[in-house]
């Protein structure tokens, strides 16, 4: 069965566990794909990323709030952030 594997760099377990950080250096700041028997098991994330991810996922969940308040019907108020 075929697999999606969402990384340029790929390791195995045993890699991952001779030597963590070459692993994770490897990836030069992207996720890293981790194989068991050639299958993706997880993905090792430098801390940069995950963050910068989090953030993002944070960005829509708060532009799905603003979506959704906004179809109340009540128009919109504009404001600067000087202003808040």
């Amino acid at each position: 069965m075929a697999h999606l594997i969402l990384a340029t760099t790929t390791a195995s377990v045993s890699e991952l566990k001779k030597n963590p950080m070459a692993t994770v250096a490897a990836g030069e700041g992207f996720p890293v794909a981790i194989l068991n028997r050639n299958e993706p098991t997880f993905y090792c994330v430098p801390a940069k990323a995950y963050e910068a991810l989090m953030d993002k996922l944070d960005d829509v969940e708060l532009n799905a709030l603003a979506d959704a308040r906004l179809e109340d019907g009540k128009a919109s108020v504009r404001m600067t952030l000087d202003e808040l």
